[in-house]
């Protein structure tokens, strides 16, 4: 199967890969937009792996509350150098994990964090596991990955704060 330029660019906006990489993906998937997704994703995943033990020293803090005013979250977020950390691609990210906190009241960014002989559910208490509130069919280290794949650098969530009034 055949595609055209304009099936490349739209698999770019739609992942916020190269377009090389797009095209890439298409010819491997003989034009289908849906497994090419799937290409990049499996391939941004082995990116971000090849990236975790960067040092993150850089980032942003980002807040959200809620409109009525009654809870909130702070979220401190990194990654290797302050021109990504002024991305939009990073920015967006920043916003979308406070929103998830305040939303969402995980307890833990990680598994890792979770007490030895926990009997919670890891999908409702640690950030990185949970479905992504905004695109159920995604979980936030889905999130992440893709934002690691788009922006080239390691990012970590390092840590976040959630507050409720009256609790």
């Amino acid at each position: 199967m055949s595609f055209s330029t304009e099936d490349v660019k739209q698999l770019r906006e739609l992942t916020g890969a190269g377009m090389l990489d797009c095209k890439k993906a298409l010819e491997e998937a003989n034009g289908d937009m849906e497994a090419a997704k799937k290409i990049l994703a499996e391939k941004g995943h082995a990116a971000a792996e090849k990236r975790a033990e960067r040092a993150t020293a850089e980032g942003r803090i980002a807040s959200y509350i809620h409109h009525n005013h009654r809870y909130g979250a702070l979220v401190e977020v990194n990654c290797e150098s302050d021109f990504v950390a002024r991305t939009d691609d990073f920015h967006h990210l920043v916003q979308q994990l406070a929103l998830q906190i305040a939303g969402a009241n995980p307890l833990y960014v990680s598994k890792e964090e979770m007490p030895p002989g926990s009997d919670e559910d890891p999908k409702q208490v640690v950030l990185l596991e949970q479905q992504f509130i905004k695109d159920e069919s995604k979980t936030v280290q889905d999130l992440l990955r893709e934002t690691i794949a788009k922006t080239g650098e390691n990012i970590r969530i390092r840590r976040f704060a959630r507050f409720e009034l009256g609790r």
